[in-house]
């Protein structure tokens, strides 16, 4: 079989060392749509290094960008990257990611699961620097055709969301260039540019980065549930339900709990065509 779960999961962790400045924070937040209006004083907290803050789904990116999807060359996990999907991403913040940083990562294969006619593997990256924990980060990759091997079949996650009316309704539209600025973060796929590329796919056009619409929506939970302070978050976890292509529309509906804030993200303009669901950010 393709993947021997035994050997995936018994591989040495494979370290490395990170590092990011000003400019790639500054970079990822234009990714994300940050800075309109430009002179707003709560933009400028995404796109000024005088005011600059962090958004904590930066860790996505940070250093190395995708690296973390090295895991799947991991001994144990032989896979065509064709049938491979970015099915969920969690990360938990252990402090506030500073502006300037160099750090250690340390990635492994978390979890094997076996679904029927796939296979989800849990690629772990934990980073620290001098001061110690920064974050983990868990990716949960679908590979189509893999499964059957009688593993485990895993948790199902599931986040019913309240019956009541959401308590904040935000729209965010993607700006029809910004799969291109995003991807200057570190996912090279032509998905999210080569229009040939995307009809060979199987889409009618290249689409948004997943973890583009993730930051997205991390950013319109923190500027209005959370008062914009990045500080509050602890944990954000989502599966990525739907494609969604720029220039389309964002509709961010948010559920507030004590200490979480629980989210939906739909397109509009195909009729709030799911793009992420079962998704939560933990704060305090």
């Amino acid at each position: 079989m393709p993947i021997d779960a035994a050997r995936a999961l018994a591989a040495d962790p494979r370290p490395g060392e990170i590092g990011w400045d000003h400019k790639d924070i500054q970079l990822y937040h234009l990714g994300l749509g940050a800075g309109l209006p430009a002179t707003d004083p709560d933009e400028l907290r995404y796109t000024l290094e005088s005011r600059l803050h962090v958004l904590p789904s930066f860790a996505t990116v940070a250093g190395a960008g995708m690296a973390m999807l090295g895991g799947l060359g991991q001994p144990g996990i032989e896979v065509d990257l064709a049938n491979v999907l970015h099915g969920g991403h969690s990360i938990e913040l252990h402090r506030p990611i500073p502006v300037k940083g160099r750090a250690t990562s340390s990635s492994r294969v978390a979890a094997v699961y076996d679904k029927g006619k796939a296979a989800v593997v849990v690629l772990r990256s934990e980073v620290a620097d001098a001061d110690g924990p920064l974050w983990t980060s868990d990716a949960q990759i679908f590979i189509r055709g893999e499964g059957g091997f009688g593993g485990e079949r895993g948790p199902s996650v599931r986040e019913e969301l309240p019956e009541r009316a959401p308590d904040r309704v935000e729209e965010r539209r993607i700006r029809e260039e910004q799969a291109l600025l995003y991807r200057l973060s570190g996912d090279w796929n032509p998905l999210h540019a080569d229009p040939e590329f995307a009809k060979l796919a199987g889409f009618e056009q290249p689409i948004l980065h997943g973890l583009c619409s993730y930051g997205m929506t991390l950013k319109a939970v923190v500027d209005t549930a959370l008062g914009g302070d990045v500080s509050r978050v602890r944990a954000y976890r989502t599966r990525f339900a739907g494609i969604v292509f720029p220039g389309e529309t964002l509709r961010i509906r948010m559920w507030q709990e004590p200490g979480r804030v629980l989210v939906s993200v739909t397109a509009v303009e195909r009729d709030d065509a799911p793009v992420l669901a079962d998704t939560v950010v933990d704060h305090t």
